[in-house]
């Protein structure tokens, strides 16, 4: 039956907030930690409550184990041959994709093992993504006759064509030297140190502005998919919009006065 799986005894996402920064580690390293119906289910109903969070200002994704997320759980694919079944699990994980880019938060990548197929796509889905020198990334679905169609989508909006359509066509995973070289992550850190990385820039990012992140975010996302000069009419308006907010009075005040803001973030 099609629907929301049942709640599992062993969370398949661990969430513990600190400092504005809700870190989620993904909690089936014995699996490689599988996008399944499970994980699906829990990541849609977490990310919805911290965008309702005002004491969540960022949000970061890690793991444990020697896999960041192996993509689809394809034994589950496999024991629902249907088409009806098929579609409502692209749904799925497409829904988690864009409400990770569309959450009013920035969300970070933390990546010590390997990310395939849609964990690779969930990596690209991310604001920002840290390595692990081990770390490796890979669209390896062409390998057994599945091409990662909606792997490719985040994918593509993160690297140039050619980087991608290869990683597509051939399926070879790429170290995270060459995934820092083409844009797939922001960079790579000494094996064993993403997740440090990653919060250290949450943390930073957490003491700004709560609503200028919020805007800022979005804008990002929406300027990108427009025109040049409707992209500077966009963003004319949003900048218009942000002037007129407290915080952006607050900022500029306490620039001027040499002193640290005090966000209200409004």
């Amino acid at each position: 039956m099609i629907g929301k799986p049942p709640p599992a005894k062993t969370p398949f996402v661990l969430r513990r907030d600190e400092s504005g920064v809700a870190t989620l580690t993904l909690n089936r390293s014995e699996q490689r930690n599988p996008l399944s119906e499970g994980m699906l289910a829990e990541l849609h109903e977490i990310l919805e409550a911290i965008d309702k969070d005002p004491s969540v200002r960022v949000v970061v994704f890690c793991h444990d184990g020697p896999a960041f997320s192996a993509g689809h759980d394809l034994k589950e694919v496999r024991a629902n041959q249907s088409r009806d079944y098929y579609s409502w699990l692209m749904a799925q994980c497409s829904s988690l994709m864009t409400r990770i880019v569309r959450l009013q938060k920035p969300v970070i990548a933390a990546v010590e093992g390997v990310a395939t197929a849609a964990g690779c796509q969930l990596v690209a889905s991310c604001d920002l993504a840290f390595a692990g020198s081990k770390a490796s990334f890979s669209t390896p679905g062409v390998n057994i006759g599945l091409f990662c169609s909606t792997p490719m989508v985040a994918l593509s909006r993160n690297v140039a064509t050619k980087h991608a359509m290869e990683m597509l066509l051939t399926g070879d995973p790429i170290d995270a030297e060459e995934a820092a070289r083409i844009g797939l992550v922001n960079r790579v850190v000494p094996a064993g140190k993403a997740y440090a990385e990653a919060h250290a820039v949450a943390l930073k990012i957490a003491s700004k502005s709560a609503m200028t992140l919020r805007i800022g975010k979005e804008a990002f996302y929406r300027q990108s998919e427009l025109g040049l000069d409707d992209a500077y009419l966009f963003t004319s308006e949003v900048m218009t919009k942000n002037l007129l907010a407290e915080d952006a009075g607050e900022g500029i005040d306490a620039f001027i006065e040499k002193r640290s803001p005090k966000w209200k973030d409004r």
